[in-house]
């Protein structure tokens, strides 16, 4: 559910009764909860939200890791958090009683850089959007891998991109919790640097599957 957060709203902010209703409804007992715990207002990751038995998307597991996948230093420590489940938001103990597979676990996700834009682009190309490229974040925790784009990307940095990719879903599919991939990472698809193409129906977002991966191996 996105911007989940939203429906936690109440006078007193506790026992949002939108929240018990969902999460104590009988038809729904058999389908997994996922919230985005966050919106415009509120972020509430973990602990913060109300929804003890929800999943939850999990932002800092996206921005610890591209952290440390582009070399930030003194990024290990948060790191290991994330690998480990995210117990410091997802805590499994009597008190708390959360499981590491409420951790939904991303690197990308539907709005945002996809994956192999993280790996080759320092900076957003949104200009198709008609919005002077105000829209979209300007900080993605992107690394070009030492080339802007891929306009005339000499061999080396491709294949540096490669690895950048594999790391990412090593890191993905390794952590402790519930992971969740972006359609088209999978073979290296490209929106060439839009970050936030929310009206662009057309090759900047279509899946171009027949094009297999982004240079010769996979």
């Amino acid at each position: 559910m996105g911007i989940a957060s939203a429906l936690t709203i109440t006078p007193a902010m506790t026992d949002p009764p939108v929240i018990g209703e969902i999460s104590g409804a009988p038809e729904l007992e058999r389908l997994r909860l996922i919230a985005e715990a966050w919106d415009p207002a509120s972020y509430q990751l973990g602990r913060s939200f109300p929804g003890i038995s929800w999943l939850q998307w999990n932002a800092k597991f996206r921005d610890d890791v591209r952290s440390f996948v582009k070399g930030d230093f003194g990024t290990v420590p948060n790191l290991m958090s994330r690998i480990y489940g995210s117990s410091d938001l997802f805590p499994d103990d009597v008190m708390n009683s959360y499981r590491p597979f409420q951790s939904v676990n991303f690197v990308t996700s539907h709005d945002g850089f996809c994956l192999y834009d993280l790996v080759s682009y320092n900076h957003k190309r949104n200009q198709a959007n008609c919005l002077n490229n105000a829209d979209g974040a300007d900080c993605n925790l992107s690394w070009n891998c030492g080339w802007e784009g891929d306009q005339d990307v000499p061999a080396d940095v491709l294949a540096l991109r490669k690895q950048q990719v594999k790391n990412f879903c090593s890191l993905l599919f390794l952590s402790n919790g519930t992971p969740m991939f972006r359609a088209g990472d999978e073979f290296m698809n490209t929106q060439k640097g839009n970050n936030n193409p929310f009206n662009q129906d057309n090759e900047t977002t279509w899946l171009k599957v027949e094009l297999g991966f982004v240079g010769s191996e996979p």
